[in-house]
C-alpha cells in the first residue's frame, strides 16, 4: 500500500475495510453532528449516541442529518452520558470512542477510570494529531500536543510507538521520526537532546523495528532539505520525517495551533494507548477535521 498524502484518502482506504461503529459521548453538539452524519452518509461507520435525545433530534434537523440511522440512547447528565458511551465499548457494540457535547476533563476522567474506564492498567495515555499542510510534502504526525505534559523517555518511546502505528495505517510503512529540540547537537543542559540521542541509539540498536529515527533534530531539520544541505547535517530522517516527537506539550500544542490557524492545516487526531481509539476534539476545530477524526479512529481501530 502507497502512503496517502491527503486526510481524505483515508475514505478510500474504508472502503476496503469492515464498517466500525462509533459510539459517541453526548451528541447534541452541531459540529459533531454534522461530522458524524457526514461519515454515515458516506457509508463509513455505524453509530450509537448519547445524549439529550430531544436536542439531538432538533440539532440534527437544523443540520439536515437523518437520524434514522443512528441508535440514540436518552441521558440526563453528562456523567452518566459518558458512562454508557464506555460501557457500550466495553459490550462490544462499538469499536471507538468519540467526545461530543461534554467537558474534556469529564470525558479523559471517564476513560482514565481505574473500573470502568478504557485505560489498560500501567497503560500510557497519548494524543496523535495528523496533519495535511499545504506547504509541507507528506501528511505530518505529531505527539504530543495534548495530554502528557513533559514525557520522560519511557513516554516518548510510546509515543514513537503508537504514531507508528497511525503511520502504518496511512500506508507509511517504515516512518521517519524526528525528535525535536531547540538544536541539533546534545547539550547535557537540555535533557531533551539527551532523551532524542539515546532514542536515536536505541534506533541503531534495532530496539524498534521498522522505523528510522533521529534526533536530536531542530524544526527546520526537520522538515527542510534545504536547512540540512546548508548545515552539512548526515540522516535519513532530516528534511523528509514523517513522524514528530516534541520534547513537552508547550511545543507541541504551539507548533499544532500555528499550523491550524496560520498555514491552513487541516488535521484528524485521536488519543492512543487505550483500549480502543478515543477522539478528544475541540469546539474550535473544524467540521472537517471533526470528519477526518472519525475517519482516522475507524481506521486504526
Amino acid at each position: 500500500m502507497k502512503p496517502i498524502r491527503h486526510l481524505k484518502d483515508i475514505e478510500d482506504l474504508l472502503d476496503l475495510r469492515e464498517k466500525k461503529t462509533l459510539s459517541v459521548v453526548m451528541a447534541q453538539d452541531p459540529h459533531t453532528i454534522g461530522a458524524i452524519g457526514r461519515a454515515l452518509n458516506n457509508g463509513f461507520i455505524n453509530v450509537v449516541v448519547t445524549g439529550q435525545k430531544e436536542k439531538i433530534k432538533e440539532v440534527a434537523k437544523e443540520k439536515n442529518v437523518d437520524i434514522s440511522q443512528m441508535k440514540i440512547i436518552d441521558v440526563h447528565s453528562e456523567k452518566e452520558g459518558i458512562e454508557k458511551a464506555i460501557q457500550i465499548i466495553h459490550d462490544g457494540k462499538a469499536d471507538f470512542l468519540m467526545k461530543g457535547l461534554c467537558g474534556s476533563a469529564a470525558y479523559m476522567r471517564g476513560i482514565l477510570d481505574k473500573k470502568k474506564g478504557l485505560l489498560p492498567p500501567k497503560g500510557v495515555l497519548s494524543h496523535v494529531t495528523v496533519v495535511e499542510l499545504p506547504a509541507y510534502h507528506k501528511l505530518m504526525i505529531l505527539s504530543d500536543v495534548a495530554v502528557i505534559p513533559y514525557p520522560d523517555l519511557s513516554q516518548k518511546i510510546k509515543m514513537i510507538e503508537y504514531s507508528r502505528q497511525v503511520a502504518n495505517a496511512l500506508g507509511i510503512q517504515k516512518p521517519k521520526v524526528a525528535i525535536l529540540a531547540a538544536v541539533e547537537k546534545v547539550n547535557p543542559k537540555m535533557p531533551c537532546t539527551l532523551d532524542a540521542a539515546i532514542l536515536a541509539k536505541m534506533q541503531d540498536r534495532k530496539q524498534f523495528k521498522d522505523i528510522l529515527i533521529d534526533g536530536p533534530l531542530a524544526m527546520d531539520l526537520a522538515v527542510s532539505k534545504e536547512s540540512v544541505r546548508i548545515k552539512g547535517v548526515k540522516s535519513e530522517v532530516a528534511g523528509d520525517a514523517d513522524i514528530f516527537i516534541f520534547p513537552n506539550i508547550e511545543a507541541g500544542n504551539m507548533v499544532y495551533k500555528t499550523l491550524t490557524y496560520l498555514a491552513k492545516g487541516e488535521l484528524a487526531a485521536i488519543v492512543a494507548g487505550t483500549k480502543v481509539p478515543c477522539i478528544l476534539t475541540s469546539r474550535a476545530d473544524s467540521d472537517d477535521s471533526k470528519y477526518y477524526s472519525i475517519l482516522l479512529g475507524a481506521l486504526t481501530s
